[in-house]
């Protein structure tokens, strides 16, 4: 029997074996993954697709890392059945893995709605390395790409197949592309920038149905759109989303909403039993309660707490919120918090420079910084972030947040002795 054992071998898994092993540097540890890789970073998947970043550039840990902390890994194996009266996890070749600890880390599954036609060839999600590279594997007789979904999912990948020479319509059922954590101004510039780079973007439909080729109807051959459009393509993307993977929890006393409910501690209610990531509702620091939040440095804070507690150091988890620091199309994005409230007494504060592609907005409520979109001109990014995590009060100079000249010496001499470590 493991001392601990860590179902899913991404971010929160490597944060908790990191924590665990400094408090515990002789306790039996073993991370189940499905993925067969070594660790790499999810986010660079779109990075790999365009070709720009081969596998080894994309390790957030050494290939060593596993060994170095002497870990029990099972890769390319899945946790398929959880039995806490037992404390085992049944594997899908029948195995069984016994714990004393354990940490669900299982991420998320790619949201695929109900549309017909998915099962044909040439149809792909894009969440994993697997999903990358199985899309790399038919760049070479791609012509034409239809992305359905206009989030950060769907850009990401959009960009990658530009950058691959493939013409590409992207599809989003909202109105705007990037809804999530935009504005309509903010996704406007976006949206314009990914128009320039020949992407065609359309708003406000979704694909219905996929059709196949004339030739081969098993295979991809267009899309028709909700308004009766038909869209000829090779390859289809379905990028709309993830969803918790709860399946473990299924049928036993772990409680769920949408994801998998922890406290401070990231421990769910049963003893002993933990979780983080993308699969966990943990607490936000902006809506004051438990919510998704299927973000990497999330996931990988998480994974150090529960790592922590588990190993018997009691720490608490101080909180994360909706972060987004990107750059699609030579376009440098960052979204934190609140950043398009509807409705609330909220107070939003913006500088939009259309001529230059750039757009900053603060959102306050209670003279609370809750959320900032910064396009194009992102360099106070870290400041703003450091008031609004640590719930400083800008009244007095909450007007100057935007302004050219605010930085560190603008602000108030006892937050600059904060900033600054002093």
């Amino acid at each position: 029997m493991a001392k601990y054992v860590i179902i899913g071998g991404s971010a929160g898994g490597v944060g908790a074996v990191e924590a665990i092993r400094e408090v515990d540097p002789a306790g039996a540890i073993t991370v189940i993954s499905e993925e067969p890789f070594p660790q790499y970073s999810r986010p660079m998947i779109a990075d790999f697709l365009s070709g720009e970043t081969p596998l080894e550039k994309m390790l957030y840990r050494d290939r060593k890392f596993w060994e170095r902390n002497g870990v029990h890994v099972l890769l390319g194996r899945k946790a398929v059945s959880l039995d806490l009266t037992k404390r085992q996890i049944k594997l899908d070749d029948g195995d069984e893995v016994a714990f004393e600890k354990l940490l669900i880390a299982t991420g998320g599954r790619p949201f695929i709605p109900g549309i017909e036609g998915t099962e044909k060839r040439g149809v792909f999600t894009f969440t994993t390395l697997s999903d990358a590279e199985a899309l790399a594997g038919v760049m070479s007789r791609a012509e034409k790409a239809i992305v359905i979904g206009g989030g950060l999912i769907g850009v990401g990948a959009t960009e990658a197949l530009v950058k691959r020479g493939v013409e590409v319509t992207m599809v989003e059922l909202k109105d705007k592309v990037l809804s999530l954590i935009l504005d309509a101004a903010a996704s406007d510039i976006v949206e314009k920038v990914i128009k320039k780079a020949g992407v065609t973007v359309v708003t406000g439909q979704t694909v219905k149905r996929i059709v196949g080729r004339r030739d081969d109807d098993a295979s991809v051959g267009g899309v028709v759109l909700t308004n009766g459009e038909e869209v000829p393509c090779d390859v289809v993307i379905v990028a709309i989303g993830v969803i918790p993977r709860t399946e473990l929890a299924a049928g036993t006393e772990i409680k769920v909403n949408k994801g998998i409910l922890v406290d401070r501690f990231m421990r769910t209610n049963v003893p002993d039993v933990y979780a983080c990531g993308d699969v966990a509702e943990a607490y936000d620091f902006i809506w004051g309660e438990n919510r998704p939040l299927p973000l990497w440095p999330v996931a990988h804070l998480g994974g150090r707490v529960a790592g922590y507690n588990m190993a018997g150091v009691k720490k608490e988890y101080p909180g994360g919120t909706a972060m987004s620091a990107l750059k699609y199309f030579d376009l440098p994005i960052i979204s934190v918090g609140l950043a398009n409230p509807d409705g609330g007494t909220y107070e939003t504060m913006i500088k939009y420079a259309p001529e230059k592609d750039v757009y900053k907005k603060i959102v306050l409520k209670d003279d609370l910084i809750v959320g900032m979109i910064l396009i194009n001109e992102i360099e106070k990014a870290g400041i703003i972030f450091y008031l609004m995590k640590n719930r400083v009060n800008v009244e007095g100079f909450g007007h100057e947040l935007l302004s050219d000249y605010f930085g560190l010496i603008t602000l108030p001499e006892n937050l600059r002795r904060m900033l600054l470590g002093d």
